[in-house]
This record gives structure tokens, C-alpha cells and sequence, in this order.
């Protein structure tokens, strides 16, 4: 069974670059037809799609996130991992990573999410 772990740090500072990753056991993140996300929720906000990366390595992001963020992955790790630039206190939330499969929604699979705190 797909288990997905988020990890980073819990408060970043403002201006500065946050950097999430997500450790995948149990399947291979360079599985056909599988592709692997990052979500937040702000609080009091609803999910908000971030970036994707496709089993073949293509990237995809949401247009109010392109200008700064950043997905990659280190496939001998079966590691992706989420750069979030210039962060601004808007940016708290709850993180989580998730793996879709061709129909995208819902996920199949959700990281237990992690809190980061943006404050001076």
C-alpha cells in the first residue's frame, strides 16, 4: 500500500524559501499513469491545488502558484519535493502531499499533512 510522509520545517520566516518534501513507500512515484501533488489548506480556507508531478516527470502548477513555486523529485530517494518561494504569513497552512491516479480526483492516497507556520 502507498504511504506518503510529509517532513520540512514548521515555521519559516517571511521572504524566505520553503522547501516540503514527500517520502513515498510502497510504490514507485515513477508508476504509469500516476501523478503526485501538493495541496494546502489555509486556515479557514478550503484545498488549494499547488503543483503536480507526472510519473514521467513532466511538472503542471496552478497559475496563482507558477510565479514561485517549484516541484521536482529525486526518483532513487522515491522523493518529491515542493519549493515555495518569498513566503508571506498567507502562506500558513496545512500541507499535504497526495498521489492521483488518470483521474486526478479525488486522490488516492493523502500524506497525513503538515502545519508551517509563516512568522517573524
Amino acid at each position: 500500500q502507498v504511504q506518503l510522509q510529509e517532513s520540512g520545517p514548521g515555521l519559516v520566516r517571511p521572504s524566505q524559501t520553503l522547501s516540503l518534501t514527500c517520502t513515498v513507500s510502497g510504490g514507485s512515484i515513477t508508476t504509469t499513469n500516476c501523478y503526485w501533488a501538493w495541496i494546502r489548506r489555509p486556515p479557514g480556507k478550503g484545498l488549494e491545488w499547488m503543483a503536480s508531478i507526472a510519473f514521467r516527470g513532466t511538472t503542471s502548477y496552478s497559475p496563482s502558484f507558477k510565479s514561485r513555486t517549484s516541484i521536482s523529485r529525486d526518483t532513487s530517494k522515491n522523493q518529491f519535493t515542493v519549493q515555495l518561494s518569498a513566503v508571506t504569513p498567507e502562506d500558513t497552512a496545512v500541507y499535504y502531499c497526495v498521489q492521483v491516479g488518470a483521474g486526478w480526483s479525488p486522490p488516492n492516497y493523502w500524506g497525513q499533512g503538515t502545519q508551517v507556520t509563516v512568522s517573524s
